[in-house]
Order: structure tokens, then C-alpha cells, then sequence
């Protein structure tokens, strides 16, 4: 049989370069896709102790498909997120609602076993999203998670361009999530804890930069009708209540253990909502790659080859902290 290169977790905590079987014949409507372009997410670092494939933002151009393939033919440029399956029949998945679906099978669970980090993956055709002509396949990586996620926000929940969007954190998903509130016609509050990164933030599309450090108060010309939290940090939230308008909606987008603290009484006496969400539905995911490419949305990435020094490298310096927004891996 048949094999292709990935690479994954070890019991050591770094990634190691391995194969995976590539079947002689593809069933149902599997797809064989050849990764060009692989986004790293902070995401896969908790995952580096696994005995899994890594990575869950895939770009690569399809080389084979299985008997009941309906709308992918050899040749198109196709990308895959965090899900890669569900049950198509409950409640969640018949409502658009799929990636919270009982029998979902997302990256880092046992129903998942592929991954990004390779030189090919197979996935159902249903989970795989058609790559807009003119988006090249380095920033098409960083959108199938980073972006869909922020994205998912934004539509899911009916941004409005009347309303003021507060953006905590400018990484690697905050830097996306300030230029699709932008281009949505709504007002860009971006928070950080570093005047540094003011003159990025307003290139990016952001109205108004506050920094954070060594306030007691915080001061916003329009109060926040949401707040995206991209760090993984919480925020002090005794800064930032204050700032939220009545009937906001705080969403926590890292992935973070522990718990989640915030004051209880400014909830109650401002209306305030915490809302979770997890990453893109299908529609969702299509929508933000359609958004994004007819306004020129890009991630700021730094490359890396998929080789496993590459693959090291961009993940070694993930965890020191010293990726400039967003690193991607492309096929050598």
C-alpha cells in the first residue's frame, strides 16, 4: 500500500516526521487532496504530546475522488478547518449548526485522522471548501481556522455596521478579526496592552486603539456592542465592563483550560451576554472564504518549508511567542 508523509505529536512533545497509508481506492466521497499550504495555530500545540497527525488549516489541490464525489474533480484548490465530519442527521447538523453535533469529529479527537501537517490528506468532499481564484494558497491557510472563527462571530451572530466592534489582543486571530469588522462597515475598537502595535492595528482597518497597561480606566469614544477576545489571557475585566454597551456580547475565541471569572453584577445590570462559539459552520466557513477574497482579506504570515525542521521551527517559535501574526507551512 501506498503511503504519504505527515507529521505528529510524540510522547516527547515535539512533532516527528511519519507516514500515513494512502488507500488504492478512495470509497464514498472521500477526497485525496495534495497539501500546498498548511496555517499553524496555537491550537496545535496542545496537541504535540498526541499520537495524532497535526495541523487543522489545509490548502492543497485535489488529486483523486471517491464514487460518490458529487462537486470536487482533480485539479481544484480546496481547504479544510476543524471539523471533518458529522452525523448529518441531528438537530444542530440539519439547522447549519454541525460543528456542535454530538457525533462531530474534530481536530484533536479520536474521530479524526488526518492533518494538515503532511504532504496529503483524505476528507470527505462534504467538509472541503473550494479556494477562491485570486487568493493564493498562503493566505487561504491562516483563514480555514483563524478566520473562520473570528468570521463565525461576526456573521453568525448578525454584526451590524451601525455597531462598535472591540477586539482584544492583535495575533494572530485579532489581526484578522479587526480587517472583517472593518470591512463590515462597523467601528473598530482595538485593545491591547501595547502601544507598539498602534500603527499595525489602524493599517489593518481599526478606528481607535486603547491601550490597556497601567489603566484604572479605560476610555472609548462609543461604547462596545461586542468584544472579540483573541488572547489567551483573560482580560481585567474591572477595565472593560465599563466600556461594554447594554445588551453587548463578550466571546471568548482561544482555546484556554481553567475557568472563565468575570464579575457577576455588570452582566446582570448591563444585559451583558458571554457567548461561545467554537469555529465556522460549513456555510459559514464558504461565506468568510467569499468575504474575504472579494475584499482582499489577508493574513500577515511568516513562511516555513514542511519539512520537519520547518515544521519545528515555526512551532518552537509559536511557543516562544516570537510569530509575527501567523506562521504557515508550504510544501517543498
Amino acid at each position: 500500500m501506498a503511503s504519504f508523509t505527515v507529521y505528529k505529536g510524540s510522547k516527547d512533545g515535539i512533532a516527528v516526521k511519519s507516514t500515513a497509508n494512502k488507500p488504492e481506492q478512495l470509497t464514498g466521497d472521500k477526497v485525496l487532496m495534495k497539501i500546498t499550504a498548511s496555517g499553524v495555530c496555537g491550537t496545535d500545540l496542545h496537541y504535540l504530546d498526541k499520537d495524532i497527525i497535526l495541523g487543522h488549516e489545509g490548502v492543497g489541490i485535489v488529486e483523486a475522488v471517491g464514487p460518490d464525489a458529487k462537486y470536487l474533480k482533480k485539479g481544484d484548490r480546496v481547504g479544510f478547518g476543524y471539523e471533518h465530519d458529522s452525523c448529518g442527521h441531528c438537530h444542530e447538523c440539519l439547522t447549519g449548526n454541525e460543528t456542535y453535533c454530538k457525533d462531530r469529529a474534530i481536530y484533536g479527537s479520536d474521530k479524526v485522522t488526518q492533518g494538515s501537517f503532511a504532504s496529503h490528506a483524505i476528507l470527505r468532499e462534504a467538509f472541503l471548501h473550494k479556494i477562491p481564484e485570486g487568493m493564493s494558497d498562503i493566505h487561504a491557510a491562516p483563514l480555514q481556522c483563524a478566520g473562520a472563527t473570528v468570521f463565525a462571530v461576526l456573521q453568525g451572530y448578525n454584526t451590524r455596521p451601525t455597531e462598535t466592534i472591540g477586539v482584544i489582543g492583535l495575533g494572530g486571530l485579532g489581526h484578522l478579526a479587526i480587517q472583517f469588522a472593518a470591512k463590515m462597515g462597523s467601528r473598530v475598537v482595538v485593545l491591547s496592552s501595547s502601544e507598539r502595535k498602534r500603527d499595525e492595528a489602524m493599517r489593518l482597518g481599526a478606528h481607535e486603539f486603547v491601550v490597556t497597561k497601567g489603566k484604572d480606566k479605560l476610555e472609548v469614544s462609543s461604547p462596545l456592542n461586542r468584544l472579540l477576545v483573541t488572547t489567551s489571557a483573560q482580560p481585567n475585566w474591572e477595565l472593560i465592563l465599563p466600556i461594554m454597551a447594554p445588551g453587548s456580547a463578550i466571546y471568548p475565541l482561544s482555546v484556554s483550560s481553567g475557568n472563565l471569572e468575570i464579575p457577576y453584577m455588570p452582566l446582570v445590570n448591563q444585559g451583558i451576554a458571554v457567548q461561545g462559539s467554537l469555529v465556522a459552520s460549513r456555510i459559514l466557513h464558504r461565506q468568510m472564504l467569499a468575504f474575504a477574497a472579494l475584499h482582499n482579506i489577508r493574513p500577515i504570515v511568516e513562511v516555513f518549508p514542511m519539512t520537519e525542521e520547518g515544521v519545528r521551527e515555526a512551532i518552537s517559535r509559536l511557543e516562544r511567542g516570537d510569530i509575527h501574526l501567523r506562521a504557515v507551512l508550504t510544501a517543498v
